[in-house]
């Protein structure tokens, strides 16, 4: 928390990301975060990514590799740039269209952003290069496969194929163009 303090600028809004892979502890980060400023009285706001990704059939059975569907098409990369991340200095209302995993819908989202505030975005793939000028700081959460796989149900972890040929291969892509340890002011291991 110290960190995240000592960027902040009095009357002024702090964009945290939280990025890593899936699994990492990203969620756990930002929930016990918020709750440490907010004890300290600083206001926060925290948006959860993958409250934001598209149609199930935007993303899956497409004509890409299940690697590059979960990659390229999870999320409106080029929306999300104009919709949340260019607004987020400026605005007092986001106005954001929330997914409903089991309407497989969106419903529009608006959250109040204080104008002196630290906003949280935590969500794998953070740093791509649309998004990545937006954040003030990013805390990269850095955790071995093997880990992660283990934090999956049991159910989840017997398709393992799934993992190999979207999950994994989509974030074998992002470390090795993306370099998303290097780029973070703050990395993690969880």
């Amino acid at each position: 928390m110290k960190y995240v303090v000592s960027h902040m600028r009095e009357g002024e809004r702090l964009i945290l990301g939280i990025d890593g892979l899936s699994r990492s502890g990203k969620t756990t980060l930002a929930c016990g975060l918020e709750q440490e400023l907010r004890q300290s009285g600083i206001a926060t706001c925290v948006l959860h990514m993958d409250d934001y990704i598209v149609e199930r059939a935007k993303r899956y059975n497409t004509d890409c590799e299940p690697w590059e569907e979960y990659y390229r098409l999870q999320w409106d990369v080029i929306g999300l740039e104009e919709r949340l991340f260019r607004r987020l200095k400026g605005t007092g209302i986001l106005e954001l269209m929330r997914y409903d995993a089991e309407k497989d819908s969106h419903e529009i989202q608006r959250a109040a952003v204080s104008e002196a505030c630290v906003v949280i975005i935590e969500g794998v793939f953070l740093q791509r290069k649309e998004w990545r000028k937006y954040l003030d700081v990013v805390a990269y959460v850095d955790s071995s496969r093997t880990t992660r796989f283990l934090r999956e149900s049991e159910i989840t972890r017997r398709k393992k194929d799934v993992f190999v040929n979207r999950y994994w291969k989509a974030e074998d892509y992002y470390i090795t163009t993306v370099a998303p340890a290097r780029l973070a002011e703050l990395v993690l291991h969880n």
